[in-house]
């Protein structure tokens, strides 16, 4: 039987591009700058896994709706 992989979880790039180079000031400014790294992740970080290109892109082909 073969054996399936997981999706690559953004958490361990998180950590080491975001976490560890941010300072948060407060709750409402650490939410709001995961906030700027997630649409930049999903939206414009192209991604190897599915030919250099933002997951949005692929969002865009098909029927689901599109995050803001």
């Amino acid at each position: 039987m073969p054996v399936m992989k997981a999706p690559a979880s953004p958490e361990p790039k998180l950590r080491l591009r975001h976490l560890n180079a941010h300072w948060f000031l407060s709750l409402d400014d650490a939410r709001a700058k995961m906030e700027e790294w997630r649409k930049d992740y999903n939206t414009v970080r192209p991604h190897s896994a599915i030919g250099n290109k933002p997951p949005i892109s692929l969002m865009k082909g098909s029927s689901a709706a599109v995050p803001p």
